[in-house]
């Protein structure tokens, strides 16, 4: 297949790429190489495979247009660039709304009038469904947890977006969604969960698995927002990949729905566990201090995934623990990356 991935030198497709041509399949990367660590992924690429790079802006329709007139019979495109973090959309929500719903309609408009016949990989987010606030939370075990929600939220739960982040994310969204159904475009939503893993250059805003394990590895400390007891599904990046191949070789059954796409109940952590997990794996205390709550900030978010497991056989294969211990030993072996 020819596989265009906006965003492609990020985290998820610096990874995804990797995947994707190691199976043999011909990539196009399309990237602005805004965020830290981009450039980095793109020449690690480079130095062990042959593919195409791009440099634009998803926010330019001419740039997006033109992509898709140099590039004939795209078979896959997969969008993954946005803006990426609830607090920089606070702070700049212009930019938010530009990157993540305009970007996302300029791409439909590119597939819709140049290659109609693609399929349309979204990469969406959980904060489509704001902060669940009808989900009864308890604490169990020095841990918040749903009362009565053993399976997580399933992709049924209302849509309510909350921040400008969620509100941008979830335009488009929707934009996704309805272009399958009204123009017939293979298109597929994945509301994607705490995704962590290797090249991951996670931030203090977003990427908190791969931040706490960085500031571990190189002895930094750690703010804790709340208490530490908020709890997340964690997916680790490899069975990511795994989910986007399986829809793609699904896509006839898939065409047109939503996933919801994390670790699930079964591979979860709270901000303290997950310290605990660091500070076995380094033999010594990661030192952090508590802040006060950021505003709209779940005590819990679990998905749902048991859709997807039925619709196109996607499981989870790595468990937490597993998956932490691998993205601390690749940190720990590019710890110069990081200084």
């Amino acid at each position: 297949m020819k596989i265009l991935i906006t965003g492609g030198a990020g985290f998820i497709g610096i990874n995804a790429a990797k995947r994707f041509l190691d199976e043999g399949h011909r990539v196009i990367i399309f990237d602005n190489l805004s965020r830290r660590g981009a450039e980095y992924n793109l020449n690690w690429l480079k130095g062990q495979k042959v593919f195409e790079f791009v440099k634009g802006d998803i926010r330019d329709f001419e740039q997006v247009k033109r992509v898709f007139y140099n590039h004939k019979a795209v078979d896959v495109v997969l969008h993954l660039a946005a803006q990426v973090a609830v607090t920089t959309s606070v702070l700049n929500p212009r930019e938010d709304f530009e990157l993540n719903a305009l970007g996302t309609f300029n791409l439909c408009e590119a597939v819709r009038q140049s290659q109609p016949e693609a399929i349309l990989l979204n990469a969406s987010t959980n904060k489509v469904y704001g902060e669940t606030e009808d989900a009864k939370v308890v604490e169990r075990n020095g841990r918040y947890a749903y009362a009565n929600l053993p399976g997580g939220i399933s992709e049924d739960w209302p849509l309510d977006f909350h921040s400008p982040y969620g509100c941008s994310k979830g335009a488009a969204d929707q934009y996704v969604r309805d272009y399958a159904r009204i123009y017939g475009i293979k298109t597929v939503n994945f509301r994607q969960s705490c995704i962590y893993g290797y090249r991951q250059f996670g931030i203090e805003d977003q990427g908190w698995v791969a931040w706490f394990t960085i500031c571990a590895v190189l002895g930094r400390e750690v703010t804790i927002y709340g208490d530490g007891k908020q709890v997340r599904d964690v997916l680790f990046i490899d069975d990511l990949i795994d989910c986007y191949l399986k829809a793609i070789e699904y896509i006839d059954k898939v065409k047109g729905k939503n996933y919801n796409i994390g670790g699930g109940p079964e591979n979860t952590l709270s901000l303290l566990e997950l310290i605990a997990l660091l500070e076995g794996f380094i033999g010594k205390k990661v030192h952090y201090t508590f802040d006060k709550w950021r505003p709209g900030d779940q005590k819990v978010f679990i998905c749902d995934i048991e859709r997807a497991e039925k619709d196109f056989g996607w499981k989870v294969k790595t468990q937490a623990r597993e998956g932490v211990e691998k993205l601390f030993r690749w940190v720990l072996e590019n710890r110069g990356l990081f200084g």
